[in-house]
């Protein structure tokens, strides 16, 4: 599959996020290795935008280059899962804050379109769609920061816990599905009245319910998916 740009060029960017989106729904799980020659073949273009892709999905802490295997995609410990959430929290409360944007009418329609989506969903579960509406629900978050430095940082720890997510919702079920339809109907109510504080605010509280979650239905297992071993 040859992922492109609007100028019809294959792009770094377009590449990073095909790999980030596969290693979120576990299409690449923890231990895969991402060979440069098979991607760059797949992708239709030279092995240096890829390398340059994998370089910056390094920098989200979702793949490491180990010697003698090559790089290969990593889970998180509990511990940087849980300083995650924590950065996540706190970067929740300054949404509002630093350099908030006006809300577009653009922002009104597409937190509609994905609360009609969210109640589908509940309706008809299924895991993979529930991390893709999470994922649109992220990127217009992110696009109503107005501080690009604060938007850089919410989008990497974002990465760091959609890892998580897939795993969580096929664990949970169609319970995950009713708790976003709640969040995307608070979020909706926000943004229709143009309250990028409480846009923040909402968010907050549900990083913290989602927290609970990965703690509920993730380190409870007798497999610990979040070893320090599995993360060194």
């Amino acid at each position: 599959m040859t992922t492109r740009s609007e100028s019809g060029k294959t792009t770094v960017e377009a590449i990073q996020s095909e790999i980030i989106r596969r290693i979120c729904f576990l299409d690449y799980p923890p231990g895969c290795q991402l060979k440069e020659a098979e991607l760059a073949e797949e992708f239709g273009v030279s092995r240096t935008p890829v390398r340059d892709a994998i370089s910056r999905i390094k920098h989200l802490g979702l793949v490491r280059t180990r010697n003698g295997v090559g790089t290969v995609v990593v889970t998180l410990s509990r511990k940087q899962i849980g300083h995650v959430y924590e950065m996540r929290l706190e970067l929740a409360t300054m949404i509002g804050t630093m350099s908030p944007r006006e809300v577009s009418d653009q922002d009104r329609a597409r937190i509609a379109e994905l609360l009609g989506a969210a109640v589908d969903l509940e309706a008809d579960f299924d895991a993979r769609t529930y991390v893709e509406l999470n994922d649109r629900l992220q990127k217009l978050i992110a696009d109503l920061i107005g501080n690009s430095l604060l938007r850089t940082f919410w989008r990497q720890a974002y990465y760091q816990a959609a890892s998580t997510w897939y795993r969580v919702a096929t664990l949970a079920g169609p319970e995950v599905a009713a708790s976003l339809v709640q969040e995307l109907g608070e979020l909706k109510q926000a943004i229709d009245q143009g309250d990028i504080a409480a846009v923040g605010y909402v968010q907050r509280v549900q990083i913290g319910y989602g927290y609970r979650r990965v703690r509920q239905y993730l380190y409870s297992e007798a497999e610990d998916l979040y070893s320090e071993a599995e993360a060194g």
